[in-house]
């Protein structure tokens, strides 16, 4: 990027996911908007996404899930397995109701960056801080160059580690107890799972495999967390396969051999990080006219499967509501304009922060349950699980509305 000092009106800090999705559904409405991305490609943390129905439904509003509906298989039934001193038991696994896929992570980022208009995407353009102009009160962006971006508007979309939330005052996302190995796995003659969606659990060890095609299979593994997986060893794929391997003591063996045969390019160990329900319940997601959404908003472990669906949500409300309060705002002076921003922001914030709440909510009491070290812990998180959420499914039905 070589713009020196420049003024744009929408700044989304963040291409990921959640970041193409708010530059795309912002598109949808004719505003435009300016995406920076850190790194010199766009690039996915990990391999697949679990699409569950509240997800197509915020990307049918987006206009790409016809598109993104002929790369995958669709999911229509689970199984849960025990793993029990070498025997198998199987149970229904309820999926709730609707439209259930596994993309490519790759490819649902593809096609949000293809539907935007040339130009919108502004690669290896990392920002290293956020500050307010003294004088218009309007966000100014440095970027790693040097170079200054004067915004009336700054989305951040820019992960966990978010200099955005930082800058609104969201406290930063709590380690937690385990990981995650991801990785696929390619079968020339077609894979023998057919289109089942299986989690697999043994003594504090999951392992769900579902398929992307009838030649592709995701899988994902959870496990307790050690020193060595906070070491650069997490990046070394042999690390990840030698570890994910030995955890899969007693698992059938073809869900070990598929572990054995994953591409090590397509293999990833990532450290779980959460924001606390409490701190969703009480934080200021807006300052001025910056605000934050994905995972810089809702930091959530993966135990329910909503991080990328509740990311694409508020893409599709945040969308929604500048463009309201932007239409009003044509005609109106500096501070005027900027009231009707700020008005808009809050109303995104308070449409989405119970959503994410209760999402978080689930799946922070999921986490007690899996605690290895605290007996209380997991009856609270059982206990918690029972009396606030008896159908642990619920949160699919959900529906952002119309963009």
């Amino acid at each position: 990027m070589n713009i020196g000092e420049e003024e744009q009106d929408i700044v989304i800090v963040g291409g990921g996911i959640c970041g193409l999705a708010t530059a795309l559904a912002l598109h949808r409405k004719g505003i435009r908007s300016m995406v920076l991305e850190r790194s010199e490609s766009l690039r996915a943390a990990g391999v697949g996404i679990i699409m569950q129905p509240n997800g197509w439904r915020a990307l049918d509003q987006l206009g790409v899930a016809p598109k993104l509906r002929q790369t995958c298989t669709e999911i229509p039934s689970g199984t849960f397995i025990k793993v029990e001193d070498g025997k198998f038991g199987e149970s229904e696994l309820p999926l709730g109701k609707g439209e259930l896929r596994c993309l490519k992570r790759m490819e649902l980022m593809s096609t949000l960056a293809e539907a935007l208009p040339a130009e919108s995407v502004h690669l290896g353009c990392r920002v290293v801080s956020i500050v307010t102009d003294p004088v218009t009160s309007d966000p100014v962006l440095q970027l790693h160059n040097g170079t200054l971006i004067k915004a009336k508007i700054v989305i951040g979309c820019d992960g966990m580690n978010s200099i955005i939330s930082k800058f609104v005052g969201v406290n930063p996302p709590k380690l937690f107890s385990r990981c995650a190995a991801r990785g696929f796995t390619y079968y020339e003659h077609g894979h023998p799972f057919g289109d089942k969606f299986r989690v697999h659990d043994a003594c504090g060890v999951a392992l769900g495999q579902l398929p992307v095609t009838d030649k592709l299979a995701y899988w994902f593994l959870t496990r307790s967390l050690t020193s060595q997986d906070l070491s650069d060893s997490k990046k070394d794929p042999t690390y990840i396969k030698q570890v994910s391997v030995e955890a899969l003591k007693g698992f059938p063996e073809k869900v070990v051999e598929m572990v054995k045969n994953t591409d090590p390019k397509a293999l990833y160990l990532t450290e779980l990080r959460y924001r606390a329900p409490w701190d969703i319940a009480r934080a200021k997601f807006r300052k001025g006219t910056v605000v934050v959404a994905g995972d810089a908003l809702h930091a959530m472990c993966p135990f329910i499967s909503q991080g990328g669906g509740a990311s694409l949500e508020d893409a599709v409300v945040l969308a929604r509501c500048l463009s309201e309060k932007l239409k009003q705002a044509d005609n109106e002076s500096g501070d005027g304009r900027k009231k009707l921003t700020e008005e808009a922001m809050d109303l995104y914030v308070k449409e989405r922060r119970m959503r994410v709440f209760w999402l978080s909510l689930q799946t922070y009491l999921i986490g007690l349950t899996l605690d290895n070290m605290s007996k209380m812990k997991r009856v609270l998180g059982i206990a918690g699980l029972i009396l606030m959420f008896g159908n642990q499914k619920s949160h699919t039905d959900y529906d952002c509305g119309r963009l």
